[in-house]
């Protein structure tokens, strides 16, 4: 996944700088929201109902977002999509882990790691002298 940001305007919320449309933003603060009511983490198959209800549109939910305010919402998302534009996402950018031996899903703090790897992978290049350009023959 890519994160595009402009520095300058920069959104106080964090699913905004991750997730590209509103829908998938909605949909990951849900997951996070399942996950910390549930323990902080949820088995395999606690997911798969998860992705199940938003697929069917049998989630309900308040969202504090203008024209929802104070109003209960269906919230529906494909599951194939949920899984993909999603979950693997926020895996694969450590936001939440899986565990292959309890087959459990967590909300993890590695995103932050990552976040300042990244950083200082930038401090490190930025840092690298510039290579002679030698003029062709």
């Amino acid at each position: 996944m890519v994160i595009l940001f402009d520095r300058f305007n920069l959104p106080e919320d964090i699913y905004e700088v991750i997730f590209a449309t509103k829908q998938q933003v909605i949909v990951a603060k849900l997951i996070i929201e399942y996950m910390k009511d549930n323990g902080r983490e949820i088995g395999k198959t606690e997911m798969s109902l998860f992705a199940t209800k938003l697929h069917e549109g049998q989630l309900i939910t308040s969202i504090n977002e203008p024209p929802f305010i104070g109003k209960k919402v269906k919230v529906s998302y494909n599951k194939r999509q949920f899984y993909d534009r999603i979950l693997t996402p926020m895996k694969s950018m450590g936001l939440i882990d899986y565990d292959l031996y309890k087959k459990t899903y967590r909300i993890s703090k590695r995103f932050n790691n990552e976040m300042v790897g990244i950083g200082l992978m930038w401090i490190r290049e930025a840092d690298k002298l510039a290579h002679e350009i030698k003029p062709g023959k």
